[in-house]
């Protein structure tokens, strides 16, 4: 039996900007943000990083950083909704389900800095500016909620770990509504973590092409209101009939780092997806796909992809539009679905060089202004993270 989540609203920002018809157009048309060049080890690489003086400070100058300056860009389009919320369910019922991987990596290294320099740690700075709940005790504290708090840190899945965390507790009566989502940076500590693994390109990310040289981090926060029932009187005019009908995961453990070579997690998350949502494969008009732009992830995710929906299926990742955006990642993307299914079936365009690798299995990548073939009404949005946390999820619009 179908367990859904309604989506009362929706909101993001990241470096294509945040609103909702701005950023469709450039979805649908393959614009990429204007990525920043950092110097790692002498070596340029591109980042989607989000001007930090384009960002309005925190009013609590405790919980003033660029994570929660970024999430709050994204809440302050929601804040109406999610006030209705607490009004109508109470400030105890509501939870909060964030994925986040940064946990204050920014303070770190800037209270490293000042000690190495001087001996000592800034004045003000305690170790809860590092704490994994750090962003989601914002957001707590932004709208005086008391409910239950989860933050999820499963790398590039968080924020769809996020979803199912908040499905399975909405279901079991922990809370009546969640906010749910992510939010990320691509600061420098997350930069030259990347960069030592040698995943980072030295060039904007070209998924899925035969020339694809690695991935390119950027900043971003995706934020959803969710309930169990359908409440016209809560959502947003835009927001009605959609809903997250199907939650899949998977676990290949095959490596700390790199997914399992055969798509075979992969797989196994879509399907579940797919059999949580009691559809079949043919039942979904888009694939928003992982798509890193890594040799690794790209082989098994369009393994994994053709077998599946075969090579008809629209499929595009966003990441070269947005920067892999990494504890986000899950929620914009799914957010990005959202807008699919909101605009008549315009799907969003995979910017990349036009060389599709022969040596991949074939996966039908969107070409901008591509339309669905038929009307849309289920999107899947895909999420591999290290250590083989795969996480699938089905977005409707009935």
């Amino acid at each position: 039996m179908s367990r859904p989540l309604f989506i009362n609203d929706f909101a993001f920002h990241c470096i294509l900007g945040g609103s909702k018809d701005s950023v469709f157009d450039k979805l649908k048309n393959g614009v990429r943000g204007e990525f920043t060049t950092y110097d790692v080890a002498g070596v340029m690489r591109p980042a989607a990083t989000i001007d930090p003086s384009s960002l309005a400070p925190v009013e609590d100058s405790k919980f003033d950083n660029r994570v929660n300056r970024l999430s709050q860009a994204a809440l302050s389009q929601m804040d109406a909704s999610i006030r209705k919320a607490v009004e109508k369910f109470g400030a105890d019922r509501i939870g909060i389900f964030i994925g986040s991987c940064d946990n204050g990596s920014e303070a770190s290294m800037n209270a490293l800095r000042s000690f190495k320099e001087t001996g000592a740690f800034p004045e003000g700075y305690v170790l809860d500016y590092q704490a994994a709940d750090f962003p989601a005790q914002y957001i707590a504290k932004r709208y005086g909620i008391t409910g239950m708090l989860s933050v999820h840190s499963t790398a590039c899945a968080s924020s769809a770990s996020a979803f199912v965390s908040a499905r399975n507790n909405i279901y079991a009566g922990n809370c009546d509504a969640a906010i749910v989502g992510g939010v990320d940076i691509a600061s420098q500590s997350v930069i030259l973590g990347f960069a030592s693994l040698e995943a980072m390109s030295d060039k904007p990310t070209n998924p899925f092409s035969a020339n694809r040289t690695g991935l390119t981090l950027g900043d971003a926060a995706a934020f959803f209101l969710v309930t169990r029932e359908n409440l016209p009187d809560l959502a947003a005019d835009s927001c009605n009939g959609l809903s997250v009908v199907g939650f899949g995961e998977s676990a290949d453990a095959d490596h700390i780092t790199a997914p399992r070579a055969d798509g075979e997690g992969a797989y196994l998350a879509m399907k579940a997806a797919l059999s949580d949502a009691e559809l079949d494969a043919s039942s979904i008009g888009y694939v928003n796909l992982h798509g890193t732009g890594t040799r690794l992830n790209d082989s098994m995710e369009s393994i994994a992809v053709n077998r599946l929906f075969g090579e008809t299926t629209p499929a595009s990742s966003t990441k070269a539009l947005t920067g892999h955006t990494l504890g986000a990642a899950g929620a914009l993307e799914a957010s990005f679905c959202c807008l699919a299914l909101q605009n008549g079936g315009v799907l969003p365009a995979h910017l990349f060089d036009g060389c599709e690798d022969p040596n991949l299995p074939k996966v039908h990548l969107v070409k901008s202004g591509e339309q669905a073939s038929e009307p849309l009404q289920y999107c899947i949005s895909n999420s591999f993270a290290f250590g083989g946390c795969n996480v699938s999820l089905v977005i409707a619009k009935e």
